[in-house]
């Protein structure tokens, strides 16, 4: 007779999730470090009861907001290669539906992040509960099914004993590299306090083995004579690379082959800066250096990438007339992009077998990845210096504002500091092993392309989604998955606005976060875009209604909150304010008023983006006749 025990739906999720643990490289580790909660009703009465009876070896967290909460566990998983996970638990209603931007940015980062909304009654009979809409042609619908499009699994709980299957089937998908993001589990609020005599074995230790496929003979044969019969191949360096743990191979293979590296946002810092063959980061937010590589290139390697929009420059990076493409990746949906010849293996495996068979081969490149390395260091050293002159500034830097903005700007701010050179000072001061984490706005592509990261996994950028306020979020996950080190969140004031409310998390539990700050009063990158494409400066900019720039003091609220704040708007005080906030205990943000139009741009890239076919503007005409002119040389698939 099977033997069983008698839980609480909610009791059964909890010591479950304690017994989950994942078995990689010959290291075997507890797969769920914790749980992160806003307590409400439909699950402060179930799963609120369970963990305080017994959370076992799971860290509890109280967060702020249910979508920063969730993006701090996305952050987690993302700095720890995937290989542990925090459980994220809400409430009905508003509380679920703020998962939705979170469970999209770990769906198309391929995160794994197990979210638990709470759900309506099972019986319907209190129906409409408290945060429950009704829709005339269905009963079964509530907010959770907002979830369904961006969940890698997704499932509702009415019975207790539906659980079981639910989370084997959702721990299948977390612990699978090919298809990891997010799985959602939605529980009746009334289901999570039903008690049931589970099976005493479902509670044993479970192991997930995270395998290594390596090639097949004959993807193996083929990769080999592609690279072979290529005289100037280039390697796309993608997240995938990073997970998989491909430092090395890349490293020997670039090396041995003459072959340039080039990254995505996902892929930087797999690769250290300073390495011979890192190009740095490719396409729209690129470097010069890689740009030109790319498009030279015969053959493009890609090494674990989606290939999005911004590493393709909008699908014209690349000479498609002349070249080939190999991919390889364990999601064998994204080895098929770009029409590539597919091996759907493990990187690191692939790149190992791959060095066996290429022993004699070298590429046809010589001494240009050197040139093109050295002529991007003087571009980024010059970059470094960019000054702001009241009579005219800097004429290297692309501006859509008039002098009189510009300088109308610089008083309103109290500031003359260029946003690049206040970066690269950053660049210097802080620790090589410091994290550093971004997602949105301009300066994405200012690291993309200046940021010099040395250390393995030291930057954090969420470029699938740019999803704007998981940068300070994530920043808290940083810190829980490595509190030995420095973490900064790298932040426009466009997000900081956004969300920042595990800001007041990380000072809640001493969990100590930089916040480095950078305010042009308004959503500077979309007023690039827009101006770009011949629009005028409309509604992106931060003023007032009598047409003033805003000037928000943003060191205060953060003192407000009890972390330490700076304000620092020359590179002397940003560099002394960067040491002293080493030595501090607690949380800092370090308030920097930066010149807008000052971030870098361009470096031959393009992205396609909807401009308007008719208007009376003769600069949005000229603006779609560009457009126009550039579909026609980008690839149709």
């Amino acid at each position: 007779m099977t033997k069983t025990i008698r839980l609480t739906t909610s009791q059964a999720l909890i010591m479950f999730l304690n017994q989950q643990y994942l078995h990689a490289d010959g290291q075997e580790t507890p797969f769920v470090e914790g749980i992160f909660t806003i307590f409400g009703h439909g699950n402060v009465l179930g799963i609120g009861q369970a963990l305080e009876q017994d959370p076992g070896q799971l860290k509890v967290f109280q967060g702020k907001n249910e979508q920063g909460m969730a993006h701090a566990a996305i952050a987690y998983a993302k700095q720890m290669l995937r290989k542990k996970i925090y459980a994220v638990s809400t409430s009905v209603g508003p509380g679920a539906a703020n998962l939705v931007p979170a469970a999209g940015t770990a769906l198309a980062n391929n995160i794994p992040v197990l979210l638990l909304p709470a759900d309506t009654f099972a019986t319907r009979q209190p129906d409409p509960v408290l945060q429950q809409f009704e829709q005339e042609h269905s009963a079964a619908i509530t907010t959770n099914d907002a979830l369904k499009p961006v969940s890698r699994y997704w499932d509702r709980i009415t019975r207790p004993e539906q659980l079981m299957s639910s989370l084997l089937r959702a721990f299948e998908v977390m612990t699978d590299p090919g298809k990891a993001g997010p799985a959602t589990i939605c529980i009746a609020q009334d289901v999570e306090g039903e008690a049931y005599d589970f099976p005493i074995s479902f509670f044993d230790k479970r192991v997930h083995y995270l395998e290594r496929r390596g090639p097949s003979e004959r993807e193996l044969s083929e990769a080999v004579a592609m690279i072979q019969n290529s005289k100037q191949p280039v390697i796309l360096v993608g997240g995938g690379a990073k997970y998989s743990g491909a430092r090395k191979e890349l490293e020997h293979l670039a090396k041995r082959c003459n072959i340039p590296l080039v990254e995505t946002q996902a892929g930087k810092s797999t690769i250290p800066a300073t390495f011979s063959h890192n190009l740095g980061g490719l396409g729209i937010t690129g470097t010069l250096a890689a740009n030109k590589a790319a498009l030279e290139a015969d053959l493009i390697i890609g090494v674990g990438t989606r290939y999005t929009d911004f590493a393709t420059s909008s699908k014209t990076a690349f000479d498609f007339e002349n070249a080939s493409f190999l991919n390889i990746n364990v999601n064998r949906m994204q080895t098929y992009k770009l029409d590539a010849f597919q091996v759907v293996a493990d990187a690191k495996e692939t790149l190992a077998a791959l060095l066996g068979e290429l022993a004699t081969y070298e590429s046809a490149y010589g001494s240009k990845i050197k040139t093109w390395k050295q002529e991007w260091l003087q571009e980024r050293e010059r970059l470094k210096h960019i000054s702001f002159y009241r009579e005219g500034f800097d004429p290297e830097i692309k501006n859509h504002f008039s002098q009189d903005v510009l300088n109308e700007y610089a008083d309103a701010l109290g500031t003359e500091l260029p946003q690049t050179t206040a970066l690269l000072a950053i660049n210097e001061t802080i620790d090589d092993d410091s994290i550093i984490i971004c997602s949105a706005g301009s300066l994405p592509g200012d690291l993309q392309r200046l940021w010099h990261a040395n250390e393995p996994n030291t930057y954090h950028l969420e470029y699938g989604y740019s999803c704007m306020g998981y940068e300070i979020s994530g920043t808290l996950g940083l810190k829980l998955a490595h509190p030995d080190r420095e973490v900064y969140s790298i932040v426009g004031d466009g997000s900081f606005l956004m969300l920042h409310s595990e800001l007041i998390t990380a000072i809640q539990y001493k969990q100590k976060i930089n916040v480095l700050l950078f305010d042009n009063s308004g959503f500077g990158c979309i007023n690039n875009l827009q101006m770009d494409h011949g629009s005028g400066s409309y509604f992106c900019e931060f003023r007032t209604s009598d047409n003033e720039v805003m000037n928000i003091d943003y060191a205060k609220v953060a003192e407000g909150y009890g972390a330490k704040a700076y304000r620092a708007n020359t590179v002397e005080e940003l560099k002394a304010a960067l040491e002293d906030a080493k030595v501090q205990d607690t949380s800092t943000v370090i308030e920097m008023k930066v010149l807008p139009k000052t971030m870098t741009d361009g470096y031959e890239s393009w992205w396609n983006v909807g401009v308007a076919e008719e208007s009376e503007s003769a600069s949005v005409r000229d603006a779609h006749h560009v457009r126009q002119a550039k579909l026609a040389t980008a690839k149709r698939y």
